[in-house]
């Protein structure tokens, strides 16, 4: 550090190093001329003997890691952690826990964001219910899409394919579509982050069909509808030019509907085995209506028979 009188410097007891934190005001005057680097600081007082604390923010995987391992901390930077018995995630959580008594150590939780999570099956779900429990867990985001519909790995249905021990668990956060200034104002910003320069009236368009199919439709349609409009030579997206690729790309509803209306056309289709099989189910039901009456006008003699006996 090319430490000389009257520089001010601390020295880490633990280390022993030095660290030169500047020139005291005291010897501003020793030189005619300073360099713009020099730095002047107060002369400390009193005792010289402070201690400071250190925060080190580690997560317990990392101390894992670190216990489990020959070379100690090392091994974060070797890549191979390789597998941590469940003795060594004991006897960190015990040590982790005597930190926190003795206010060395605090726990800040993490996040687990979890999408789609009606794709998880019924163990999945009993792993989180379980870990949920513990004072280490993290804060638990979930999403989906899903009504009621049936938990993977059985056969149970329930809201959002979802156990509900595990859904009393949750606090639900509900929420509504998007307003129309809303969408508009997601496509613009769409808009500026693929640097596509739109007009007005193809904006309004665009939002309007954004409101009737979906929002991830519309925002498909903003970098088609800019190839549509480079191939004409127009530096801006006309209205035209969403009115083209409309007609180019249909959307869900659009789509569903052309397989109702042609579903003979294409190969196995299903919805029409499913018709021959609701039909045969109502001829089977009509014959064996038919059957009963016969039966039952076969059994039962007439009035004007009983009378004529």
């Amino acid at each position: 550090e090319k430490v000389t009188a009257g520089d001010v410097i601390t020295i880490d007891k633990a280390s022993g190093k030095i660290s030169k934190l500047g020139r005291s005001f005291s010897r501003s005057r020793d030189y005619d001329a300073m360099g713009a680097q020099t730095r002047f600081v107060q002369c400390p007082e009193g005792e010289l003997q402070k201690r400071k604390e250190i925060v080190h923010t580690v997560s317990l995987h990392e101390i894992d890691v670190i216990n489990s391992r020959q070379q100690g901390f090392l091994a974060l930077f070797a890549g191979d952690t390789g597998e941590i018995k469940s003795e060594v995630r004991d006897q960190i959580d015990a040590k982790v826990a005597e930190w926190r008594e003795e206010g060395r150590a605090t726990i800040v939780p993490g996040v687990l964001f979890i999408d789609e999570v009606h794709m998880l099956d019924i163990e999945c779900f009993s792993f989180l219910n379980r870990a949920l429990e513990s004072d280490m867990a993290p804060v638990l985001v979930i999403a989906t899409n899903r009504g009621i519909s049936k938990i993977r790995g059985t056969e149970y249905k329930s809201p959002h394919g979802i156990p509900l021990d595990l859904l009393d668990r949750l606090m639900i956060v509900s929420t509504v579509s998007y307003t129309f200034d809303e969408t508009k104002k997601i496509l613009s910003v769409r808009c500026e982050e693929e640097d596509v320069e739109m007009s007005e009236d193809a904006l309004e368009l665009l939002t309007r069909i954004g409101m009737e199919t979906s929002l991830r439709y519309a925002i498909h349609m903003i970098m088609a509808a800019s190839l549509v409009a480079e191939k004409r030579k127009s530096g801006e997206v006309e209205i035209e030019d969403i009115k083209r690729v409309y007609t180019l790309f249909v959307d869900v509803k659009r789509s569903t509907q052309f397989l109702m209306e042609l579903s003979k056309e294409f190969m196995f289709n299903e919805l029409d085995a499913e018709n021959d099989d609701d039909d045969d189910d109502d001829d089977s039901d009509s014959d064996e209506s038919d059957e009963e009456e016969n039966e039952n006008s076969t059994a039962s003699p007439s009035k004007e028979a009983m009378e004529e006996g």
